[in-house]
C-alpha cells in the first residue's frame, strides 16, 4: 500500500529535530528504523504530516558500558546489541530478549528508541525496560528529562512521551556477575509477536533468591512487572516446587483479554508455564 502524503526533514542535531516536532503541534513523527511507523502509515493507522528522520543524529548511536550499567543510544539497532560481545556479561538478559525480536531484516533496521516509543504490548524491549528498572532519557522543547520505565509505559501504543520529545538514551542499571536470569516467549511462528513472554532475574543471598524481578509482555495493554509472583520467589530457594508456585501466582496476576489469536484463559495459563520454565532455566545457569 502507498503511504499517505507527508513532508520530510532530516535534521543534523537533536535540538533541530525537537524544533521540527514542536512546529507541527502533534502532527509530526520522529522516524528511526521505521519498522513500526511505516506499516502503521501504510495502513493509515498513523498519518503524520511531517516525518523527522533521525538518522543523522550520531549522538544517539552507541552502546556505553560503565560501572553504573549499560547506556543504549536511542538509535542503537537490534543487530548492534546482538553483535556486541561485551553485553554477554554486561547485560545477558538484554541479549537473550533481543534474539527473539522479529526477523533478520527487522533486527538490522529496528532501533531500541523506536520500539520503546511505539510501546507495543508484546514487544521485547519495553519488557526489558520494565523488568530491569530502566530509565529513559528524552529531550523536548521544555528541555531534557528522565522517566522511569514504570511511569513511561501507560497503555497500548501509549507512553509518557510528549509530541515534541524524542528519546535520546536508555539506561539499564549495573548487572551483577552472579545474577540468575532467563527470557522465555511463545509465538505461533518464530518472529511473530509473543502471545506471552517473560523476562526475569534474581540474585542469590544465603542460598535463597532475592531482588526477584519478573516482567511480562503480550498479556495486557503494556509490559509490566508481576509483583505477586516476585514475592513468591523472594526469600526462598529456587527449585521445581517454587517454580510451580510462582507460575501459579503469575497466572492469577495477569489480566489478558480474548482476541483472535488466543483466549484469555490460554494466555493466563501460558504465562504461568513460561514463568515456571524461566525460573528453572535461570536456576540452571
Amino acid at each position: 500500500m502507498k503511504l499517505p502524503p507527508f513532508e520530510y526533514a532530516c535534521p543534523t542535531t537533536v535540538n533541530e529535530a525537537v524544533a521540527l516536532l514542536a512546529s507541527h503541534q502533534g502532527e509530526a513523527k520522529a522516524l528511526a528504523g521505521g519498522q513500526s511507523l511505516m506499516p502503521m502509515m501504510a495502513f493509515r493507522v498513523a498519518q503524520p504530516t511531517l516525518l523527522v528522520d533521525l538518522r543523522k543524529l550520531s549522538d544517539l548511536r552507541g552502546i556505553r558500558i560503565g560501572a553504573d550499567g549499560v547506556r543504549l543510544g536511542a538509535l542503537v539497532r537490534w543487530r548492534d546489541i546482538l553483535d556486541d560481545k561485551r553485553l554477554e556479561t554486561a547485560h545477558p538478559l538484554l541479549k537473550a530478549a533481543i534474539s527473539h525480536v522479529a526477523h533478520y531484516q527487522i533486527r538490522n533496521r529496528g532501533t531500541v528508541g523506536g520500539s520503546i516509543a511505539h510501546a507495543d504490548p508484546a514487544a521485547e524491549m519495553p519488557g526489558i525496560c520494565q523488568t530491569c528498572d530502566a530509565v529513559i532519557s528524552v529531550m523536548g522543547k521544555a528541555g531534557a528529562r528522565q522517566i522511569k520505565a514504570k511511569d513511561f509505559f501507560q497503555g497500548a501504543l501509549t507512553t509518557a512521551l510528549e509530541s515534541d520529545e524524542i528519546i535520546t538514551e536508555i539506561h539499564l542499571p549495573a548487572w551483577p556477575a552472579t545474577r540468575r536470569y532467563d527470557f522465555q516467549e511463545f509465538a505461533r511462528r518464530r518472529g511473530d509477536f509473543a502471545m506471552s513472554g517473560i523476562a526475569l532475574y534474581y540474585d542469590i543471598e544465603g542460598g535463597k533468591a532475592a531482588n526477584a524481578h519478573i516482567g511480562v509482555i503480550g498479556v495486557g495493554d503494556h509490559a509490566r512487572r508481576l509483583g505477586k509472583a516476585e514475592a513468591v520467589v523472594n526469600g526462598n530457594a529456587v527449585n521445581e516446587a517454587l517454580a510451580v508456585k510462582a507460575g501459579e501466582a503469575a497466572s492469577a496476576e495477569v489480566e489478558p483479554q480474548d482476541d483472535i489469536h488466543a483466549s484469555a484463559a490460554y494466555r493466563r495459563s501460558l504465562t504461568g508455564t513460561l514463568v515456571e520454565r524461566a525460573l528453572l532455566a535461570a536456576m540452571a545457569r
